[in-house]
């Protein structure tokens, strides 16, 4: 099959192009250094021409108040396209829990991005992860100091980029889901004892001091973040990731 990959340069973008093209597809990866800008258009109709699938890995520079819009326009200009083209099948990835946490403006966004495509002419698959083991250090940088890391206790299931880019290729090779599918790793923590696992891996010393109003997760309350029943749940496990 013949596979765009919008994004395809970006942490799950360049695995997915690498196994796709491995398992014996003709996956071509698409990104604004190509040329290819899903914002204006740029670039798209040519990026499509011939494809099969279409999967978008995009996503905008901040979490802010700018991303409803982002992708607003991103995935209306992808649709378009693919349309266009004769695209059968178009795949994005979301985020577990992003309709459950209606005070992130950026899961709000991703909400409006499900809603578009699932509206939209071309079958679709959503695949949503929780989040994955390599933004957890960027997770603690927002609200850290050269002595202490603050974080809310916000239940998670982190997954590896690895094991979310192995799903994303295999949905985009099948039929489409019109539906979507959940993953997750292994185990739960709160998001302050991944804080200290992380840490303690590193020889850093700075302590974990728990903040229920600390960082973007704050927001998330119980189980929202957490797979619920008919996920896939993958078997690498953080501390496994960490002494690779």
């Amino acid at each position: 099959m013949k596979i765009a990959v919008i994004g395809g340069t970006g942490l799950i973008g360049a695995r997915v192009v690498k196994i796709l093209n491995a398992d014996g597809h003709e996956a071509v990866s698409h990104a604004r250094s190509s040329g290819v800008d899903l914002l204006s258009g740029q670039g798209l109709p040519e990026a499509l021409a011939g494809a099969d699938v279409v999967v978008n890995l995009t996503k905008p520079r901040t979490f802010g108040d700018a991303s409803p819009a982002f992708f607003e326009t991103t995935m209306g200009n992808l649709l378009k396209a693919a349309e266009a083209a004769g695209a059968g099948h178009a795949v994005i990835l979301s985020i577990v829990g992003v309709d459950l946490v209606p005070d992130l403006v950026y899961y709000q966004a991703k909400v409006l991005e499900e809603e578009i495509l699932k509206a939209g002419p071309v079958p679709y698959s959503i695949v949503r992860a929780t989040q994955f083991f390599e933004f957890i250090d960027t997770v603690m940088s927002w609200t850290s100091d050269e002595h202490t890391v603050r974080l809310p206790a916000t239940l998670m299931q982190p997954i590896a980029a690895d094991d979310v880019a192995r799903v994303v290729a295999d949905v985009s090779v099948n039929a489409p889901l019109r539906g979507t599918r959940d993953i997750a790793g292994p185990e739960v923590f709160p998001l302050d004892e991944l804080g200290r696992i992380a840490l303690a891996a590193r020889g850093d010393r700075r302590a974990v001091v728990i903040d229920d109003s600390a960082g973007m997760y704050a927001a998330a309350r119980g189980d929202a973040l957490l797979a619920k029943d008919g996920a896939v749940i993958t078997t690498t496990t953080y501390r496994e990731w960490l002494a690779r």
